[in-house]
């Protein structure tokens, strides 16, 4: 495929809820700081893709100075014959070999330390030579500072050890622009195991606890610089074991593959290892390898099994190498139809997100938001987690038992979110004094953080909630069947706030749940406090964390969780697929129960779809004038971005609360669950009104989205029936939608919440999957305008590199929605200001082409679907996944300040003292100990934006996922 745009020539931020009286916030961003006349100081890395006749190229340019830089021009030379094609994030042109960029108008201020990226696609013959100087405005921009290259060469990838062994760590490094390395550490995730400061850089670990453990190396040179390898997965067993990798294998209908079996141990006599199947389809068989013989000299070459397929079968089996003295291994072998290439694809890229010592889970089975510690999105640490990633992990088990016919995987990922995720009876236990006749006491939400406490309101309406009865009434409970959204898997933080318990402590070592945002909607990540779902005074100050919130005459201890509605609703759809693929199996009775649940889930997921308060919907102006509702004019229909529930920790105590919210975005409608929910048998709701609720969400989503559907096809922000979160009077000449205000930004605003193009490939996959299943033509008709922009302003380049839109900017307004005859929204309208190569939106995107060209029969979109899921594959593949380095200019606000009010003080857990001199660091000194740390400090000190290669597991579950759903459809 050749590059290019049609039509129209033209950071990937993930967010989620917050608490309590839940204001929903944000993720990442970057600070400004006033200009003033100073000396530019730059820097530009330069970076190419080449296919050999033409290249792209990108460029970032980061501000080393103390002071902004206001409007840039970037000017450099070739030495060849390069010619400019086309431009992005700036207006390109060339004279001569001189390439001249000038910035944006969304660009063009640069932060101190912060940094923008620009690129330009060219067309050369004969060699293509980088540029060797840059200038800025003039003035010449010196070359960042290359960080050491670090490799962990020992141990290997998957390598098994016997408690009690030592496990041999050896790195290289190297230093860059006459820099020496100084010392290179090795680290067990993020524990220091030892030093070394000469090559060649070993260690010999000794202790490591029997289980699975993530090895890094970490190397610094002379000029102050660091980097760290990529983790090495290992595994310490008790004893001698077998070894086989990798865990599942793909075999296509007539064909053969084959896995590597070896001993984790030298043995004093030689060793016969004996594969067998041990069950499942007798299609497959051990046509090579079935005995092998292990020496003293040999036990650790690998020797090959290999698995043959029969011309018809389909299904998995279970093969098991043993030996004498030896724990097994067992390979799970999956026979697939001939064609279906993409199939062995999902299993093998889901070997290695479920391999432990990949580091995707934790001891218990719960997946991490990523494999790396230093990451601040949402979640402000990798090893905290998210309903989100719970969902994903559903979803990969239903494609898994699709693929398989293994669903032991699905009910156990249910079984496992449901024990950590949905809280407990002990977790929420003063759910029977809660008043469904006035479910909470009124709080505005205010514009800063600097703004809170925000002070209850006693005087103000509330009105009642009109599905507890029938809920109470279909389930026979008062506690709420719904997940929290944010849980601190290792304790990091140390509040031992783990299910079914009230603050243990740092020394518990379970998940620990906790909340972040709830200051309104400019609270960004780097400005959270973070604080226990269930607040006992043990840390905080004297009223624990809540008097940083609201403002009250005296504080109760309490517990408090937050629901993200998009990921209890993609739980639902998980299910629904797997309902749907098990029956095409005969094997539905084996997920009824847990299909059962996720219709009791869904059922209390219509919180959600009612105004915070339960005031009535529409024109909802004043505090205090806004009226309550009455029955069911409080919902909205939509799925907001909350619904928060708590109560009192004193039993006796008698109260509890519940809220939805006001707010909806684009992003976070689901109509595929919202079908499921209200016409699919198995997923049908027990409560009285459940299946009609979600019947008329499904319509009022299909008119949200064309309401909100830019002129060119995107789709924008989202409504809210409370102005600013205090029912305040919205700007004169807002547009409605039911009497909802147009809200271009409706939750958080640092950085603007509909920016980012994932939410766009999240929410349209969601309503192609609902348009390939019902054929519905109004569904089809917003994807048809979305597909043709976003088609529009795809790039693939011969070399399977790719660019989709990143970051989006909004101009004009909709129409004010009339359901008997829309308008066209002729006025509102969307353009892409950056481009990226981001595997896990570029997934959720090729899925959305894929059930959309499934139906619709549009070539271009599967073929497009095609190339990003090769490109990724051929180009984006490394040892834990499939990945790409991203630069993050965001982690300059390590040091921003955290608001606390004067003469507020406390401690977290481990110490760390809360205080109006806080910052986002200073409450989070654990992040001193992380073995990226030292990028951070660089960066912090005016060196280059530190560049992470992540893998977040909801990404890598999506490419997988991506992979299945083409070899479904379209292989």
């Amino acid at each position: 495929m050749h590059p290019r745009r049609r039509r129209r020539a033209a950071r990937r931020l993930w967010t989620a809820v917050l608490a309590a009286l839940a204001l929903p916030l944000t993720t990442l961003g970057t600070g400004t700081t006033p200009a003033h006349a100073a000396a530019l100081q730059c820097s530009v890395d330069y970076k190419t893709n080449d296919w050999g006749s033409g290249f792209t190229a990108d460029l970032t340019l980061t501000n080393r100075g103390t002071e902004a830089i206001d409007g840039w021009t970037l000017t450099y030379a070739y030495s060849g014959n390069q010619k400019l094609t086309n431009g992005w994030n700036g207006s390109w042109s060339q004279s001569g070999q001189t390439v001249t960029v000038k910035n944006a108008s969304y660009n063009a201020r640069i932060a101190a330390g912060a940094a923008v990226s620009t690129g330009g696609q060219f067309t050369y013959s004969g060699t293509n030579t980088a540029p060797t100087s840059f200038a800025v405005n003039g003035t010449p921009c010196t070359g960042a500072h290359q960080p050491p290259i670090t490799v962990l060469t020992s141990p290997e990838a998957g390598a098994v050890y016997t408690q009690g062994e030592a496990v041999p760590l050896a790195a290289t490094a190297a230093a860059a622009d006459d820099a020496t390395i100084t010392k290179v550490e090795f680290y067990d995730d993020t524990t220091l195991l030892g030093t070394d400061t000469s090559a060649p850089y070993t260690l010999s670990a000794t202790g490591l606890t029997v289980g699975s453990h993530s090895l890094v190396a970490k190397a610094y040179d002379s000029l102050g610089a660091s980097a760290d390898s990529t983790p090495v997965g290992i595994t310490v067993a008790s004893g001698p074991t077998v070894v086989a990798t990798p865990g599942q294998l793909g075999v296509r209908q007539g064909q053969s593959g084959t896995y590597e079996v070896k001993l984790s141990k030298q043995p004093t006599a030689n060793v016969t290892v004996t594969t067998a199947r041990a069950s499942g389809n007798t299609g497959l068989t051990v046509s090579g390898g079935a005995t092998l013989t292990f020496t003293p000299s040999n036990w650790d070459t690998a020797q090959k099994v290999t698995v043959t397929a029969d011309s018809s079968g389909t299904g998995s089996a279970v093969f098991e190498s043993t030996a004498p003295g030896h724990g097994k291994a067992a390979v799970t072998v999956t026979q697939l139809a001939a064609a279906k290439e993409y199939d062995a694809r999902f299993l093998e890229l889901y070997g290695k997100i479920t391999d432990p010592a990949n580091g995707y889970f934790s001891p218990e089975g719960i997946p991490y938001h990523s494999v790396e510690t230093l990451i601040v999105e949402a979640p402000d640490h990798g090893h905290e987690t998210t309903s989100e990633a719970y969902s994903y992990l559903l979803w990969l088990q239903a494609m898994y038992g699709k693929v398989t016919g293994d669903w032991a995987k699905f009910n156990n990922a249910w079984e496992i979110m449901e024990k950590y995720m949905i809280p407990t009876h002990a977790d929420q236990p003063t759910n029977s004094s809660y008043n469904a006749s006035k479910p909470a006491t009124y709080a505005p939400e205010l514009d800063t953080p600097q703004e809170y406490p925000a002070k209850l309101d006693s005087g103000v309406s509330v009105g009642p909630d009109p599905i507890a009865g029938e809920l109470k009434s279909a389930y026979g409970t008062d506690d709420v069947y719904g997940m929290h959204w944010l849980q601190d898997v290792d304790n990091v933080y140390g509040y031992g706030n783990s299910p079914g318990k009230c603050e243990a402590g740092p020394s518990d070592t379970g998940p620990s749940y906790i909340n972040t945002f709830q200051r309104g909607a400019q609270e960004s990540v780097w400005e959270t406090v973070p604080q226990p779902t269930c607040d006992a005074f043990k840390y905080g100050g004297k009223n624990g964390y809540l008097d940083l919130f609201t403002g009250d005459a005296s504080y109760a201890k309490q517990w408090k969780f937050t629901n993200a509605p998009d990921a209890d609703a993609r739980a639902v759809q998980a299910a629904y697929w797997a309902d749907i693929w098990a029956e095409e199996q005969g094997k539905g009775g084996e997920v009824a129960g847990t299909v059962a649940k996720a219709a009791k889930m869904g059922d209390y997921l219509r919180y959600a779809m009612f105004d915070k308060y339960f005031k009535k919907v529409g024109n909802c102006v004043g505090a205090s004038a806004c009226p309550a509702g009455t029955g069911k004019d409080s919902s909205h229909y939509l799925l907001s971005w909350y619904y928060a529930w708590g109560g009192a920790v004193d039993t006796s105590a008698g109260w509890a609360w519940r809220i939805g919210s006001s707010h909806t975005h684009g992003g976070y409608q689901n109509p595929l669950a919202a079908y499921a929910l209200s016409t699919y048998a198995d997923l049908k709701p027990k409560s009285a009104t459940g299946a009609a609720d979600w019947a008329k969400s499904l319509d009022r989503q299909l008119e949200f989205y064309r309401w909100l559907q830019s002129d060119e096809g995107a789709i924008a922000g989202g409504a809210t029936n409370s102005w600013a979160g205090r029912y305040a009077t919205p700007p004169a000449g807002t547009p409605t939608f039911y009497g909802m205000y147009y809200d271009e930004k409706p939750v958080y605003h640092d950085p603007p919440s509909n920016q980012w193009f994932g939410f766009q490939a999240w929410s349209m996959e969601r309503v192609a999957e609902y348009y390939r299943q019902s054929g519905d033509a109004e569904a089809k008709a917003v994807l048809d305008k979305w597909v043709d922009w976003a088609l529009s302003e795809t790039t693939v380049n011969p070399d399977g590199s790719f660019r989709i839109p990143s970051t989006l900017q909004w101009s004009g307004k909709p129409d004010t929605w009339n359901p008997s005859s829309p308008g066209d929204n002729s006025d509102l309208h969307v353009t892409v200001a950056d481009y990226t190569n981001d595997v896990g939106v570029a997934a959720a995107y090729a899925k959305t082409l894929t059930y959309y060209a499934d139906r619709s029969g549009d070539t271009e979109a599967a073929a497009t679907a095609k190339a990003l899921l090769d490109g990724m594959w051929e180009n984006n593949q490394d040892a834990l996944g499939i990945a790409v380095p991203e630069t993050r200019a965001d982690y300059s606000r390590f040091d921003d300040p955290v608001y606390v009010p004067n003469g507020w003080t406390g401690t977290m857990p481990n110490g760390d003292a809360i205080n109006s001199s806080s910052t986002f660091d200073s409450i989070r000194s654990f992040y001193q100990d992380d073995p990226a740390w030292s990028k951070i400090e660089s960066y912090l000190a005016g060196g280059a934006a530190p560049t992470f290669t992540y893998h977040r597991f909801w990404a890598q579950a999506d490419i997988a996922l991506a992979m299945g759903s083409y070899a479904e459809l379209l292989e």
